[in-house]
């Protein structure tokens, strides 16, 4: 449930589609829906937090739990990351818009605003590596175990489609960065995000009876001569 709860969470940011947030979609990071200067900046930093804390507290209850099997270890150790870095974001919210506000922006690149942007990039980077190692050991652990066979089965494509848009939001942001549009960064990062919150949602389906509870590959029993 907590997992499942932290999914939902984390995908507050729809509610952009049902109230006018003076934020580009298209354009726009994530994290400047939660910026210091928005008015509904609160309102995202706080669903940020509890999704971090959310997920943070369900890691860390399956990493609790005993019988634990390696790669499965290193996949809940990777999403506490996320969890922790998640929360960690909130707390460092941009003091501005970047890619809405041209004022923002030229401050930005002059250096001219708060410590919390450079931070901030930072524990969102931690967060995204937490993300995508635990896709992949999660989905890995999976299959090598014969353990949720809905992980098993569609955690590939969720790992294949969460890289592909991850690609697509650093080359947007390498664009912006260099002076060359934003690329669809918004529509990118949104993607990347949802993916994310598909892949916790189902993880915590497939757990949802098993976590604590794993155990290796049976061995098929040998004919007999």
């Amino acid at each position: 449930m907590l997992l499942c709860a932290g999914a939902v969470a984390y995908t507050a940011w729809v509610l952009e589609l049902a109230v006018a947030t003076g934020i580009d979609p298209v354009r726009a990071y994530v994290s400047e829906l939660a910026a210091a200067d928005q008015p509904l900046g609160g309102l995202f930093r706080a669903t940020d937090l509890a999704a971090g804390l959310l997920v943070l507290a369900g890691a860390l209850l399956a990493l609790a739990a005993p019988r634990r099997r390696p790669w499965t270890t290193a996949g809940w150790a990777a999403l506490a990351l996320f969890g922790a870095a998640t929360a960690l974001d909130s707390r460092l919210p941009l003091s501005c818009a970047p890619t809405t506000d041209p004022a923002c922006a030229a401050r930005e690149t002059a250096g001219l605003v708060p410590a919390t942007h450079t931070a901030h990039a930072v524990s969102s980077s931690l967060a995204l590596t937490g993300a995508l190692a635990a896709l992949f050991l999660l989905t890995f652990a999976a299959r090598r175990y014969d353990q949720w066979p809905a992980l098993a089965r569609f955690g590939p494509p969720l790992v294949l489609a969460e890289l592909a848009a991850t690609c697509w939001t650093l080359s947007s942001v390498a664009a912006f960065t260099a002076g060359r549009g934003t690329w669809a960064l918004g529509l990118g990062q949104r993607l990347q995000v949802l993916l994310v919150a598909l892949y916790l949602a189902l993880l915590a389906g497939c757990t949802a009876r098993t976590t604590g509870n794993e155990h290796p590959r049976k061995p098929k029993p040998e004919a007999c001569p």
